[in-house]
């Protein structure tokens, strides 16, 4: 059982979980591909303010790929054409920006590999081991393949990734839309169930969707913030869920 000041997961229908920097440290490539592309693409454009850290918790993190683009450029009063995904790395559009981030991404993931979080690998195999419903609610395209690589795919019924929000033209997070069809397909009604983020954007999401428990994992974003975003609570690890 979880210490006496959490609430307990078990008693809700279903838990659905972010990926990138709630199962595995992904979040951790993610930023050094974001941070490597754009500091790369703000010195050959001469772009002001530098990128920096808080620009990835601000604009990037928890949003589909290109939204993420186009936030960051708009944040830099910077305007280029969307393009289309099929846009070659070297494009200078929005997709082709982010096709380039993504890159950089897969390189790192490839040649490094990755695996879950010990405390959430932890929380995720009891629950399962109660037969509890779970699902994955990412904004990534590359969610089947972390998930294969942190060899926990097995575990869930419902992947939720950014291939399936584009195909179904489902709003990235902040809107509620990923995390409510995620519920929808696992057959559970999110005010009975619990969505854990770390990312302020996943945070938004899951509580304009009503989940009954938002599970704020402070990664560093900050524990504030991820109240103020709508978290009910925040943990650290989610080993504090089993301890």
């Amino acid at each position: 059982m979880p210490p006496h000041d959490l609430p307990d997961l078990f008693s809700y229908d279903a838990v659905l979980f972010d990926l990138d920097g709630v199962l595995t440290p992904t979040a951790e490539v993610h930023m050094h591909a974001w941070q490597t592309m754009f500091e790369e693409l703000f010195a050959a454009w001469d772009i002001t303010p530098a990128y920096t850290e808080r620009d990835y918790f601000d604009h990037l993190d928890g949003k589909k790929r290109y939204d993420g683009v186009a936030a960051l450029l708009r944040s830099r009063d910077i305007e280029v054409p969307w393009g289309d995904p099929s846009d070659p790395p070297s494009s200078d559009t929005v997709c082709g920006i982010g096709n380039r981030k993504n890159a950089v991404f897969e390189r790192v993931l490839r040649a490094e590999g990755i695996a879950p979080y010990p405390g959430s690998l932890r929380l995720l195999d009891r629950l399962v081991a109660k037969r509890m419903p779970v699902a994955v609610v990412s904004s990534s395209k590359n969610a089947e393949e972390v998930l294969a690589a942190a060899g926990i795919r097995d575990r869930f019924e419902v992947v939720m990734d950014g291939v399936i929000a584009e195909r179904d033209h489902l709003a990235s997070k902040p809107a509620p839309d990923v995390f409510v069809e995620a519920a929808r397909m696992l057959g559970v009604d999110p005010a009975r169930s619990a969505a854990v983020e770390d990312a302020l954007s996943g945070v938004r999401s899951a509580a304009a969707g009503g989940f009954a428990l938002v599970v704020g994992v402070d990664r560093g974003v900050g524990a504030d913030d991820l109240r103020a975003a709508g978290a009910h609570v925040v943990v650290t690890d989610l080993e504090e869920f089993v301890a």
